[in-house]
């Protein structure tokens, strides 16, 4: 059995239209968001290496969960090129040539591929929009990393932003 979490960058800012993709950074809400998304998880997880995508967002996404958790500022986090994408396929790619003494895996990256990845993963579409700063655990009914495949997990919880504001203590158990 194998865990994976995903989390979608932090609401990023569009003030400069000249700026390229990976350069954006975050916008208020975002800055407010993850470190309030990382105290949330904090409370509910098991502080552990996070892969992160090159973007300043997702840059700027796992520094706010420090922020929040400071527990995560103990691990060393990695910067994965091939998690700047936004193609569920080049994720499910990744994800299955890590190595299998890893029990879960922490990503942080974009959208549509997480959102995709999270369907394609339970079979089904269980997830209309992995929001920013939204969070999702799933749960794989595998062995190996490499045996990941469509069908084979089961969206088990979901923590998103605006739940937040709304007095919710932990992550809710998810539908699907």
């Amino acid at each position: 059995m194998k865990t994976l979490h995903l989390m979608r960058h932090a609401k990023s800012a569009w003030d400069q239209p000249g700026l390229p993709d990976r350069e954006r950074k975050l916008n208020k809400r975002g800055k407010r968001d993850a470190p309030r998304m990382g105290e949330v998880l904090a409370q509910n997880m098991v502080a552990q290496s996070i892969a992160v995508s090159p973007a300043r967002r997702a840059q700027l996404t796992l520094d706010g969960l420090c922020v929040g958790w400071p527990a995560l500022a103990d691990f060393e986090h990695v910067t994965e090129e091939s998690l700047y994408t936004f193609d569920s396929a080049d994720l499910l790619e990744w994800i299955s040539i890590q190595p299998n003494h890893h029990s879960s895996l922490f990503l942080i990256g974009h959208n549509p591929a997480l959102t995709d990845l999270v369907n394609k993963l339970v079979g089904r579409r269980c997830l209309d929009n992995l929001p920013t700063a939204g969070y999702a655990r799933l749960t794989l009914d595998v062995e190996t990393w490499s045996q990941v495949l469509a069908g084979s997990s089961s969206l088990v919880r979901t923590l998103f932003p605006k739940e937040l504001s709304k007095g919710v203590a932990g992550p809710a158990q998810a539908d699907c």
